[in-house]
């Protein structure tokens, strides 16, 4: 009789066990979280709202806050998007400070200018709260770790590009976008480092803008206007591609053309061979890989790399079709269906 209660208690014990279990089980499917789970909230200012980059950039960090939400159940992330709506590194860095002042538990920015952003980070830093920067760093502030292209390098593959495009002969133009940005200066660098190589080929300047596409396009007129014997562009950012209007005002039998990004909306100039080559960066992961790694330090307690590069990946006619296809996988719209089939 003893061993038979002991039996019965035994069974009850895995019964409510199995019960526990199940309801464990129904709470995940439905979504629903601890009552003591906690909100982190990661806020993210890039350098502008009207960049398409950046908003790329934004709907990565989106889909990793929730892929992060769901995988842990103790914590639900969140996306604070405070990021002014032109260049502006005194509103950045404005922005930093308001974040700690509300309570944020992680700050990722992408520098418009590191020695005004430094000193924000390091008062952020001062005060408790984790700073990670993304595509532009700031590498003499308290940040602990940026995620990014080795910009220097860009430059030099830019230029290393055209100058086999044009047959190293020719003069070439430097579209440079913001001057004060880090990593635009860098990339400016390397191509001016890789133009060495090329003693026929002649650089007629370094041409800067703000980070807009009407600004780029107005100079990109501006210089082929001015300088009628000009046969190269080599663009460390995409700018002038954000809009149609250089669709029907370049020539691609007069001017061979390698820039950074390959977004959706520039994927006509590839396609009417107006843009030789496109350096695209994967600015979806500028957000996925940057959330994952606050989180990775801040919740999971793991050791996270300083640098941690993002490498580029060359677009031309040739692989139009399979950059259109992992640009959709990404999450991206208004894609011409005749590029995803190619």
């Amino acid at each position: 009789m003893k061993n038979l209660n002991v039996c019965r208690l035994i069974g009850l014990i895995s019964l409510l066990l199995l019960t526990l279990g199940c309801q464990d089980l129904t709470d995940e499917l439905v979504g629903e979280k601890p009552a003591d789970a906690k909100t982190i909230k990661i806020t993210m200012i890039a350098k502008s709202s009207s960049n398409p980059v950046f908003l790329s950039a934004k709907v990565g960090a989106e889909a990793a806050a929730d892929d992060l939400s769901d995988k842990y159940s103790m914590i639900d992330v969140d996306i604070d998007w405070r990021t002014p709506a032109e260049e502006n590194a005194q509103e950045q860095a404005a922005r930093i400070l308001n974040a700690v002042n509300d309570g944020t538990d992680a700050i990722l920015v992408s520098c418009s200018d590191d020695s005004t952003l430094t000193l924000a980070i390091n008062k952020a830093v001062d005060r408790g709260v984790p700073v990670m920067t993304f595509d532009s760093d700031a590498p003499n502030s308290k940040r602990f770790a940026f995620y990014g292209p080795n910009d220097v390098a860009i430059g030099e593959s830019v230029m290393n590009k055209l100058a086999a495009i044009m047959g190293e002969d020719g003069q070439v133009a430097i579209l440079g976008g913001n001057q004060n940005a880090p990593n635009l200066q860098k990339r400016v660098q390397g191509v001016r480092k890789a133009m060495q190589q090329y003693p026929n080929i002649e650089v007629i300047g370094e041409f800067y803008h703000s980070e807009t596409a009407e600004a780029a396009v107005e100079e990109v007129l501006r210089i082929i206007i001015e300088y009628p014997d000009l046969k190269g562009w080599a663009m460390v950012g995409g700018w002038p591609f954000f809009t149609e209007t250089l669709l029907d005002n370049i020539d691609p039998e007069k001017y061979k053309i390698v820039a950074v990004d390959a977004l959706p909306m520039q994927l006509s100039y590839i396609n009417k061979g107006i843009v030789d080559v496109f350096l695209g960066q994967p600015t979806f992961k500028w957000g996925d890989i940057s959330v994952r790694k606050i989180i990775d330090k801040i919740h999971l307690g793991k050791e996270v790399k300083e640098i941690n590069q993002m490498k580029l990946i060359p677009v031309t006619k040739d692989n139009l079709g399979g950059w259109s296809r992992q640009l959709r996988a990404w999450g991206y719209k208004g894609i011409p269906e005749e590029y995803l089939t190619m």
